[in-house]
């Protein structure tokens, strides 16, 4: 079994590695030796975790991984010039381009799941659905899924957004604010849920049907104008959805324990998990298109309909289809 591991994951990294040196030139081995990619992650760091356990971290490059509480704050980090390559849901790089002056594109579209995106209230309290959020305190993650997906079911229960007492918080602010009292129920996502059910919370209200489970890649401008720095970029995309296809072929288990030792949940829950967001929605990367910019343009066009952007935003000044040829090599 080991060998058959090791002899399938070699394979998967050699046909991997050959669009990179391809791309690079003939001195590719050499000169990938020097590139970097400084790349978020959110909540905890599964893709550095997944490639490690499928045996495709074996780049020809090296990845520097930045953890955040949210995609919001990779984009800020990549506005700020500390990130290389984000990835997110749809949302955060709308508002990371709002002013127009965005240095960064969406290069790659990675579907995944839309589970743990959920508005959750502590133990004891006595609402049970959205309706019932009408007058009190609910923390939301801005500018996330967990901001869109609020709005959009109080509109689906005949609310507004002022009638709700909505609080910004990250997303382990407001869990905190949660089991103290400080707010009544919480919209978030990721580990920040996980963590909500193990301390007692309940669901009152999902995402999961609402979002498109379209996560983003976004590279900075400056690695879309280095040859090397854009293959790796394809790459380690490509990579990820490898590895991810890995775990399905008879690897969950394995996994599920990585998952549940880093995010300190029962095996069993983690496993349940897992297996349940590859059933919804595997995850897997695939070239910017037409259908993927149209999706992101709707969310858009939801955030200015709630006040949150001042006026139109045209997302596809922001995408770029300069990573498919690469990323289609790759995949």
């Amino acid at each position: 079994m080991l060998f058959r591991r090791s002899l399938r994951t070699s394979a998967a990294a050699l046909a991997l590695l050959l669009p990179f040196a391809t791309a690079c030139g003939t001195d590719a081995q050499a000169e990938s030796s020097t590139v970097t990619l400084t790349v978020g992650a959110t909540g905890w760091k599964a893709e550095e975790a997944v490639l490690k356990y499928a045996g495709l971290d074996d780049t020809p490059y090296t990845i520097k991984w930045s953890l955040f509480q949210g995609g919001d704050q990779q984009l800020q980090a990549i506005r700020a010039g500390a990130l290389d390559l984000a990835s997110s849901s749809e949302i955060p790089p709308i508002f990371a381009a709002a002013d127009g002056s965005a240095n960064f594109k969406v290069v790659a579209v990675q579907k995944g799941a839309t589970l743990n995106q959920e508005v959750v209230v502590p133990k004891g309290s006595k609402v049970t659905g959205i309706a019932g959020l009408k007058g009190i305190k609910i923390g939301y993650v801005q500018n996330t899924t967990a901001h869109y997906f609020l709005y959009e079911l109080l509109k689906q229960a005949g609310l507004k957004w002022s009638d709700v007492d909505a609080k910004p918080l990250l997303p382990n602010d407001g869990l905190a604010a949660l089991n103290g009292g400080g707010i009544d129920a919480f919209a978030s996502y990721g580990t920040s849920i996980i963590t909500a059910h193990q301390q007692g919370a309940t669901t009152v209200g999902s995402g999961k049907d609402i979002l498109s489970g379209n996560f983003l890649w976004s590279a900075r401008d400056s690695v879309l104008s280095s040859p090397r720095q854009k293959a790796a970029a394809a790459d380690l995309i490509a990579r990820i959805t490898k590895a991810y296809a890995y775990v399905r072929d008879g690897h969950l288990d394995g996994f599920a324990q990585v998952t549940a030792d880093a995010t300190h949940q029962p095996l069993a829950q983690a496993r349940k998990d897992l297996t349940d967001a590859q059933a919804q929605r595997p995850t897997q990367a695939r070239p910017v298109g037409d259908d993927t910019i149209a999706s992101q343009q709707k969310v858009a066009d939801v955030f200015t309909e709630l006040g949150a952007l001042k006026e139109h935003l045209d997302v596809k000044t922001f995408w770029t289809t300069e990573l498919n040829a690469d990323l289609e090599k790759a995949l």
